[in-house]
């Protein structure tokens, strides 16, 4: 029987974001059955925004002419992350909106989790052999073997590679780690998610330079994908920070 990795480490994540997610929810007296509901929507969202843009994406390298099973085999891998963050969103602000939940409170409880996912996500790429790193002489490179990471994700074998997913999810843990710092902390509602959106848009940036599977075509003016999505996303968190603590000092005025 096949283990799917990818697949187990994706249901952690959201099992470890829902945990933790919840005993900080106590802090805004926000019942922990409407954080279960919430991310039940997110993960939802997430899984079909990841597979949509990743598809999207790799479309002529991977899936034209493949059968329709194929485009929806997530269990292989193949979910990109902002996708993900963009559909979980969209549907956790639907959930919210139809609840009548406060945004922007849910989404301070909700933020240091995400963060946490990511950590468990990128653990499913590295068992999975994809988001691998450009080949690189460092002492701590690592050495894909396994043919079903070639077969799946194209990744290069008995290659040392940038360890492009350990960089992604320890900095995703200490991100973590900051922000459950913060929390208790926090000056005005949204500066946890604003201050998630600004980080993760710095770091996803950082480790992209070191990625290696995008072939020529994704790359625009120099950039990845992903690190032309951080840019507005950092802009998007410096102005919610803006806005929203400035609407707090009105109000306290």
């Amino acid at each position: 029987m096949t283990i799917h990795w990818y697949g187990i480490m994706i249901a952690l994540a959201f099992l470890a974001g829902l945990w933790t997610a919840t005993l900080r929810a106590r802090r805004e007296n926000i019942p922990a059955e409407r954080i279960a509901d919430v991310v039940l929507w997110l993960m939802v969202g997430s899984i079909i925004g990841a597979r949509v843009v990743y598809v999207t994406t790799y479309w002529q390298e991977e899936f034209a002419g493949q059968p329709i099973a194929e485009i929806f085999a997530v269990w292989h891998g193949g979910l990109v992350y902002y996708g993900g963050l963009i559909g979980g969103v969209v549907g956790g602000i639907a959930y919210m909106l139809l609840k009548k939940m406060p945004i922007w409170k849910t989404a301070d409880v909700l933020a240091p989790s995400i963060a946490l996912g990511s950590f468990f996500g990128r653990m499913g790429c590295l068992l999975n052999g994809c988001c691998y790193g450009r080949p690189t002489d460092l002492p701590w490179a690592i050495t894909f073997t396994n043919p079903l990471a070639h077969d799946l994700s194209g990744t290069p074998l008995n290659v040392p590679l940038h360890p492009t997913e350990i960089y992604d999810g320890v900095l995703n843990l200490a991100l973590y780690a900051f922000l459950t710092w913060l929390f208790r902390r926090k000056k005005f509602d949204g500066q946890i998610f604003a201050t998630y959106l600004i980080c993760y848009a710095i770091l996803r940036s950082v480790v992209e330079h070191y990625r290696g599977d995008y072939s020529g075509l994704h790359y625009h003016l120099g950039l990845t994908p992903a690190q032309w999505i951080s840019v507005p996303m950092f802009i998007i968190g410096l102005a919610l920070a803006a806005i929203l603590s400035r609407r707090t000092e009105v109000k306290q005025t």
